[in-house]
């Protein structure tokens, strides 16, 4: 289940949040694309990296977040965004690129899901995509555990996401009968990350957000059971900075 975003949370902590969307992009070797979707786009902070790699392409954005794509569209008025499900849209035409930065791990079935994406991708052209690879970290685990003992258990639970991302050769499986070469790379990236108790303030604005929804009015002892828990997984350093080791999954694979 993906969340209803809130952008001001989510960029909190924009720098860390878009390093893995940038390194992708600069390893997507494309020249001269038409056409470029941007897949769960949200506020468009990432989209506009893509237009500036690409000047002369038609680069769109397709996000099912009405309210993120609000942001979207104040941010650049005059491109053209998309709301919609991934896991019904293709595009009117074949695309010269797909792309992608930690959006399938919000969905399901990707048997289906990605060949389903791949083939809209016209031949020379790349489907690229980053997902978070992050599950059994401390400020993953904690969350189950806290879920475990909350009175809410009940309406927590299915909001949880068991390791809702493959391990490599997955995904090498998945998409090589569909594609001429596949490149596929785990980086983990030590985030450093400023303010109190950031690793629960990274997390309130991703993978914690739908139950936070969920309950409402009693979000906040939920969060602030979380929040003591996690901050003793990850103590700040003398110098106030809070280390946050976060893998992350990467894949471009050419038509």
């Amino acid at each position: 289940m993906a969340p209803t975003w809130d952008p001001d949370q989510y960029l909190k902590f924009h720098d860390p949040r878009i390093r893995p969307a940038l390194d992708l992009l600069a390893h997507l070797d494309v020249e001269s694309p038409e056409t470029v979707y941007d897949l769960g786009c949200g506020p468009g902070n990432v989209t506009e990296f893509i237009q500036q790699r690409w000047p002369a392409a038609d680069v769109i954005g397709v996000d099912a977040s009405e309210i993120m794509l609000v942001q979207a569209r104040k941010r650049h008025p005059n491109k053209t965004w998309v709301q919609a499900d991934l896991t019904d849209w293709a595009p009117d035409t074949k695309a010269d690129v797909l792309y992608s930065n930690a959006v399938f791990q919000w969905l399901k079935d990707h048997d289906t899901l990605l060949p389903g994406l791949v083939v809209n991708v016209r031949e020379g052209g790349v489907f690229a995509f980053q997902l978070p690879r992050n599950w059994n970290a401390p400020s993953h685990a904690i969350i189950h555990e806290v879920v475990a003992t909350s009175p809410h258990r009940a309406k927590l639970e299915p909001l949880l996401l068991h390791n809702p991302v493959h391990p490599p050769d997955y995904y090498y499986g998945l998409l090589k009968p569909y594609v001429s070469a596949i490149d596929i790379w785990e980086t983990e990236y030590l985030q450093v990350l400023d303010g109190e108790n950031a690793v629960a303030e990274w997390t309130k604005g991703s993978i914690l957000k739908p139950l936070l929804d969920a309950l409402k009015d009693e979000a906040a002892v939920f969060y602030e059971q979380y929040a003591a828990n996690v901050a003793s997984s990850y103590p700040p350093r003398s110098d106030g900075k809070t280390l946050y080791p976060f893998r992350r999954l990467f894949v471009v694979a050419r038509r």
